[in-house]
Formats: structure tokens, sequence, C-alpha cells
């Protein structure tokens, strides 16, 4: 999960990768790889301090509202199944799973995100594998997985959600689930702040250009990519993966925690989170 709402930590990676503004303009698929992939390499160990005691060593957090899976069942009796988690960060979630007796695969593009990865693997015993790769080209094998999975990992973050979606769909089996977790789309219109002034509509929902900050000469050090909600649903449906929920969790009563832009002052007024479940059809 992101936190682009500029902090210490935030401010730290910055520096480290010598990001000087913020451009508005498009970013293809390899400028934007290099971005994150240096970004999370840099910013890593900054959001563990911050975030790592939330989510937990095996825990499955689907969002900044807290919503989890042992809850949820968004990915039903995964006992037994092949998940594949897509953007695992330090792979809480797919040490959870590893837990409930899948059999997981956690793939993330960060070395340094994996670094905290294999940490939390040696500190639990659940031992999911890891693979280092980029999500829209899954080095995995055709119709391998039951079950594939992100909470808020890789897909805000590539240029061609299409490539990914269908490189999902096809490592899938014939009514294998895709379940991913995403900022939701109407939050593109408000600023990144968890006060007041995040509340007044500052963007187009319409305008598709990705949050780019960018170093001195002008390339890219973060890119972070909006869709629409029928962005999302067109994209799913041309990679044959079949819509049969959309979850907007509500902030829970008693949940103080800010996140970035996530706050119970917004939190109470419009969603934040769009967790989309689908379904590979036959």
């Amino acid at each position: 999960m992101s936190s682009p709402l500029p902090d210490e930590r935030h401010e730290r990676a910055e520096r480290a990768l010598g990001t000087a503004g913020v451009a508005h303009r498009a970013v293809g698929s390899l400028e934007a790889e290099r971005a994150n992939l240096a970004w999370w390499d840099a910013d890593a160990d900054a959001y563990h301090a911050t975030h790592g005691e939330f989510l937990g060593d095996a825990d499955f957090v689907w969002c900044p509202e807290g919503l989890r899976e042992a809850d949820a069942r968004l990915l039903g009796d995964v006992a037994g199944a092949d998940v594949l988690e897509v953007g695992c960060g330090s792979a809480p979630c797919a040490r959870w799973l590893t837990a409930q007796g899948a059999r997981v695969v956690a793939l993330d593009l960060s070395a340094g995100m994996l670094a905290h990865a294999r940490a939390g693997n040696d500190r639990t015993g659940l031992r999911p594998a890891l693979v280092q790769a980029g999500a829209e080209r899954l080095p995995l094998a055709t119709g391998t997985f039951d079950v594939a999975c992100s909470a808020f990992g890789a897909v805000p973050f590539v240029a061609s959600v299409e490539a990914v979606f269908g490189e999902v769909a096809r490592v899938l089996r014939p009514g294998g689930r895709w379940v991913f977790a995403v900022t939701h789309p109407m939050r593109w219109m408000f600023p990144d702040d968890p006060g007041p002034t995040g509340l007044t509509v500052t963007q187009p929902y319409f305008d598709r250009t990705p949050y780019v900050e960018v170093d001195a000469d002008g390339a890219a050090t973060y890119v972070e990519y909006h869709r629409t909600l029928g962005d999302y649903v067109r994209a799913l449906a041309g990679a044959g993966l079949r819509l049969v929920d959309l979850v907007e969790p509500e902030w829970p009563e008693g949940h103080t925690r800010t996140w970035g832009q996530w706050s119970p002052l917004r939190g109470r007024l419009f969603p934040g989170t769009a967790v989309f479940s689908t379904v590979r059809d036959p």
C-alpha cells in the first residue's frame, strides 16, 4: 500500500533518489518499472518502520481501513490451494495464507521489500516462495494457480493494468479467483491530505495522467497511476475475468489510525479502498 503524502520518512527516500518536483505527463512501462523499483528499494526500511506493526508478520490486511481476510474471506477456503500474491511487499499476507494451508508464491519488484519478506519468513518459520519480478510479465507457468491476490501491490504502479490482468488470467486455472485492493478511484479527485483540505475536489476524475515525481533531469523517481472504475471493469472483462463483487470497506467505529491520506475524517464520508473480486471463466 502506498502513502504518497509527504512525511519525514517519505522525504528521506526522495532525497536519496534526488526527487526535485512533480510532473504531469505520461510514463511508459519501462520508466515506471525503473522508477518504482528504485523507490521501493529506497523506501522499504522506512515503510516498515511506519506500517510494519499494523500489517503484522503473518496477517492479511486488505487496506488501511483494517479489513482482514480472516473476517472477509474474499479468497474462500485456501487450504491446499496454489496461491499467488502479486506485489507482496514484506509478505505478511503470503505468510498468513501459508499458515492457512495454502501453497504460496509471493512476488514483488523490489529487492528491498523482499529482504523484509525473508526476514519475516525467518521470524515466523512460515516460508512462502519469494520471487523478484514485475507484474506485467509474470515468470510463472500457465494455469498453475487457484487464487491470485494483491493488497495494494503492483496494480497502482504499472503502466498497463491490461497486461497485469492478462498475465494473472494466464497463470490462473479455470474458475480461479483474482482479488485485488487499490485506492478507490474517486480519491483521485482529492488532495492526498487526511485533514479538512482533503475534502475539496481539486483534480478531474477523468484525468488518467499518472502522479509522477521526477529528479532534476526530469526522470521519474516515483509513479502511481489512476484508473476509473469503468477502466478497471473493462480491463478485467478484456482479460476474461468476471467481476463478482466490488467491496468498498467502511471506516470502522473506533479506528483512529491515519495512513497517508486515509483518516477517520475522510473515511466516514467517502470510500478510500476498492477491492475487486473476480473469477476467471472457463
